[in-house]
């Protein structure tokens, strides 16, 4: 089967034919139909998150092709979303309203799952590897969906629909009425403006360099669009909410300064949500003054999502035109042409690219 790999960071990812591994009695195969390119992809190949050699991608869906001996959520034929972090269903953190921070996360993660021609192992980003024509994953990372909607737009939810619109509505709960800002309107900020726009908030303001992601922003929710080249973006917020402040603040970037201009964006008592991840190795200095101004900093993993009940949510709001998935796919393109659409990903060229 033909996959795409990270190889050697800042390098373009090899599309080779491999020979998978033998799948374990909880796995499952899965023939990929649709796969987003997401900025965390991104992360992967400049060394962002250290992954080493992998094969690439976690945000896609697919039908079951085969099950293991041991396998009970699924069955061959499913339509199925790939879940970048596995719920197992029994562990601590799944059993307390957290499968987000699942305990299998880390031992799905490192299981090899391809041959390559000369013999080395490798390992699929996140326990998926969607960048390939089949990915072998454990039951846990697999969600069973039953919906007409098209492969491209089940694929977003498996990261960028779910993480954003969870950010809003799970992490933060932003509240009906209030004024949020958000950093960062690539396809996750996208989905951070519907999920607020769909909490009720009464304005929100998109903040970013590239115009048509800003023009995008519009059309998807925001109320006003911010660009950081020509103007203060701590400024034009505190302009645009009487002069305190957004009530929350989202960083969907990753970056020390972004991370920095949220936590000043926010208004006293105010809420930011750090969305992007940054180079893990990185320190963001807090300043003091957030203790006495009662700011809360929330992390963000997977918009605090629960899959197996969030996707199905999702895909009822996408049904019900209450959640524009389809305007977040700008392109789509086969396998062959990954590094096309990391390039233009990484120029800011589109919202999201997505191989089929």
């Amino acid at each position: 089967m033909k996959v795409a790999m990270c190889l050697e960071q800042n390098q373009p990812l090899s599309v080779e034919e491999v020979t998978p591994l033998e799948p374990g009695p909880e796995d499952v195969i899965v023939r990929i139909t649709a796969s987003g390119v997401c900025h965390s992809d991104l992360s992967v190949i400049d060394g962002t998150l250290p992954a080493g050699k992998v094969v690439l991608g976690h945000e896609g869906t697919g039908v079951v092709e085969q099950v293991g001996a041991d396998v009970s959520r699924l069955r061959v034929g499913d339509r199925v979303i790939g879940s970048f972090i596995p719920a197992c269903g029994v562990c601590w953190f799944c059993l307390h309203d957290q499968s987000n921070l699942c305990e299998q996360t880390y031992p799905v993660m490192f299981v090899p799952r391809v041959r390559r021609a000369n013999g080395d192992e490798l390992q699929a980003m996140t326990g998926l590897g969607t960048f390939a024509e089949m990915m072998t994953v454990s039951q846990h990372s697999a969600v069973k969906v039953e919906s007409d909607l098209p492969d491209e737009q089940l694929a977003l939810i498996g990261c960028g629909v779910t993480t954003g619109v969870g950010a809003a509505l799970n992490t933060a709960r932003v509240e009906p009425g209030s004024i949020v800002a958000v950093i960062g309107c690539g396809g996750v900020g996208q989905a951070v403006i519907q999920g607020a726009r769909i909490a009720g908030a009464a304005r929100i303001i998109a903040i970013d360099p590239v115009a048509m992601k800003r023009e995008a922003a519009l059309r998807l929710g925001a109320t006003d669009v911010i660009d950081p080249t020509d103007t203060d973006p701590i400024a034009g917020v505190r302009e645009l909410s009487g002069g305190r402040g957004a009530d929350y603040a989202f960083e969907v970037i990753g970056a020390a300064a972004t991370i920095r201009q949220a936590i000043d964006s926010a208004r006293r008592g105010g809420t930011v949500v750090m969305v992007g991840v940054p180079n893990l190795a990185s320190e963001i200095p807090i300043p003091a003054m957030l203790v006495l101004e009662e700011k809360k900093i929330l992390g963000c993993v997977y918009g605090s999502a629960q899959v197996r009940r969030d996707f199905p949510r999702l895909i009822s709001l996408i049904e019900q035109g209450k959640l524009d998935v389809g305007s977040m796919v700008t392109r789509t393109l086969p396998l062959d042409d990954v590094n096309e659409a990391i390039r233009a990903m990484h120029d800011g060229e589109v919202i999201r690219s997505v191989l089929v």
